[in-house]
């Protein structure tokens, strides 16, 4: 799936299921407004039914309230969980007029940011999962450069050297094939949201 947000956002998205599921664990939302972009990549634990059921209520939440800043975003996404399976949630916003990310994730849920400059950003996520039990969230500010790109992926992609893969002049399309074709495990759900800031 490829998207366009008028000329500022170039996004690719991609999601595989486990073999022999028919339901995927891991789920995902995004939307562009004038002011920001918001993203968020859900992995329930596990796999199959009940780990699509934590990871959609993730979605639900951040669906409803993408306005809110991503402390509140995370709390709420914690409390819908309470009493289900549990899931890693990642969630990125993007602000445009001040050239900012902002990112908060607890879990296995990777996210890179790469500027046209070769600079790689990773925050750490917090360790654990969301599953409605307190938990501390370590929300991080980034400022970023016009062509940067991003990407955010759950643990059914294994990546290596994700500097070289996100890294010289290849297109975004480019790199999402070389992502799909060569990176992916079978073994478990599978997403990832790539993208290039245009402007």
């Amino acid at each position: 799936m490829i998207e366009n947000f008028s000329n500022r956002l170039e996004l690719f998205v991609h999601q595989t299921t486990k073999a022999g599921n028919k339901e995927c664990g891991d789920s995902y939302f995004y939307k562009a407004t004038d002011e920001y972009f918001i993203c968020v990549v859900a992995d329930g634990l596990g796999s199959g039914t009940y780990a699509h059921e934590a990871s959609s209520a993730v979605i639900s939440v951040v669906e409803e309230y993408h306005h809110e800043n991503l402390d509140s975003l995370m709390s709420r996404c914690n409390q819908v969980l309470y009493q289900k399976r549990g899931a890693a949630v990642s969630i990125l916003k993007v602000y445009f007029n001040r050239k900012e990310f902002v990112y908060s994730g607890v879990g296995n849920i990777r996210f890179y940011l790469y500027s046209p400059q070769g600079k790689l950003t990773y925050p750490l996520p917090v360790t654990g999962y969301l599953s409605g039990k307190p938990q501390a969230f370590h929300t991080q500010r980034f400022a970023y450069e016009p062509e940067s790109k991003f990407l955010i992926y759950s643990d059914g992609f294994e990546i290596h050297g994700a500097k070289s893969l996100l890294g010289g002049y290849r297109s975004t399309k480019a790199i999402a094939d070389e992502i799909k074709q060569n990176h992916v495990d079978g073994n478990d759900d599978a997403t990832f949201i790539l993208g290039s800031l245009l402007d």
